[in-house]
């Protein structure tokens, strides 16, 4: 059983940055794929980003390339989305995920991923 704990979420005016760190209680098996979702009200949760733990080959949605960065600490079993040139429509609860899987799917869906954190809110104002 892996425990994710989210933190760095906040408000922010648009254009600005924001750094969201997820920690895995147990360490992080080199087989994993770690993603970054958000849902935001009234909609469904999406995918933003992943990386495979042990490559560090990422993937992000079209909506937040060139934005958003997605990055690992293999060291302190913790993976960080790096928020950039944010905008009103990226308001959203963003949750941690973990996939034993691996890459080779369906990355995309929620059903891939096994563990996930609480959420937490990132407000973007206009």
């Amino acid at each position: 059983q892996v425990h994710l704990v989210e933190s760095g979420g906040g408000l922010v005016q648009a254009g600005g940055s924001l750094r969201l760190s997820c920690v895995a209680s147990e360490r992080i098996f080199s087989s994993y794929l770690m993603g970054w979702f958000r849902q935001a009200p009234g909609k469904e949760r999406e995918f933003v980003a992943a990386i495979n733990w042990s490559s560090g080959t990422t993937y992000y949605t079209d909506s937040v390339k060139g934005r958003f960065t997605i990055s690992r600490d293999n060291a302190k079993n913790t993976v960080s989305l790096q928020m950039n040139s944010l905008k009103p429509e990226d308001t959203a609860v963003y949750y941690c995920a973990a996939s034993s899987r691996g890459s080779r799917g369906i990355i995309t869906t929620t059903r891939w991923y096994d563990y996930w954190g609480q959420g937490t809110q990132v407000t973007v104002s206009s």
